[in-house]
């Protein structure tokens, strides 16, 4: 068995602390509505979430998956890297994550939206239709357009995933040749191919709704855009920082 990193312990510290926080505080609404991560033009959005969401989770199976993928792939990655190193990528990842999430949501939201006033929607009645989550008097298309708005205007994010695809993505490009398992598909893979297939899986699953491992209302383009996050952030300190033998 590995031994945990001082960084990775600390984070799964935070987690699971956050976790029981939901479970125990507020009757379990108060930690989301705090802490979550909510589309920016929702109401309930708050600057600080774009920080704290990643320490949230939403069931048991979330955390014990997440948590165990921060110590399988975070342990090796810090203790070549430094700790210092190490949660630069985490929290960038994290980042990342939200930025094409919520840009990939800003996709859906703004030509609906300008579509609903151009069809003679007002500001007022889209967004008590938005917030009440019932519209009359409306037509077939503009249902359409309130159904994609709705979609992203209450859409909220939670999860350590983003932040540990970024590691995740980190520890293919030091590792390479190291195999890899899923639960699901118990065959060794190469990281170098069973990491990108995974973010490819990812890609496909947030461009068409199609779930392959994950369920249905995961924030796939959270996953790619933390693990892009930590290949760039990888790729740049191996171009610049680093020689060809040493990541340290």
């Amino acid at each position: 068995m590995m031994r945990i990193s001082e960084t990775v312990k600390h984070l799964i510290i935070i987690n699971v602390i956050m976790f029981l926080g939901t479970k125990f505080i507020g009757q379990g609404n108060l930690f989301y509505e705090w802490f979550a991560m909510y589309f920016p033009k929702n109401d309930a959005f708050q600057p600080w979430q774009i920080f704290t969401h990643m320490f949230m989770h939403g069931s048991v199976t979330h955390i014990l998956f997440n948590m165990f993928a921060l110590w399988m792939f975070g342990t090796p990655v810090e203790q070549v890297l430094g700790s210092k190193k190490f949660l630069f990528i985490y929290l960038s990842a994290g980042l990342g994550a939200v930025l094409l999430q919520v840009g990939f949501y800003y996709f859906q939201y703004i030509p609906n939206y300008n579509a609903l006033i151009a069809s003679g929607l007002s500001p007022e009645n889209i967004k008590s239709a938005l917030v009440s989550g019932q519209a009359s008097g409306v037509s077939q298309a503009q249902l359409e357009s309130l159904k994609a708005v709705f979609s992203a205007y209450n859409a909220s994010m939670v999860g350590a995933s983003g932040c540990i695809m970024g590691i995740m993505a980190a520890f293919g490009m030091m590792n390479p040749e190291a195999k890899l398992m899923m639960i699901f598909l118990p065959i060794p893979i190469k990281a170098k191919y069973f990491i990108p297939g995974i973010i490819i899986l990812d890609l496909i699953s947030g461009l068409t709704g199609q779930s392959f491992f994950s369920p249905s209302n995961t924030a796939y383009m959270a996953h790619v855009g933390g693990a892009l996050t930590g290949f760039f952030i990888m790729w740049y300190w191996k171009k610049n920082q680093f020689n060809q033998n040493r990541w340290y």
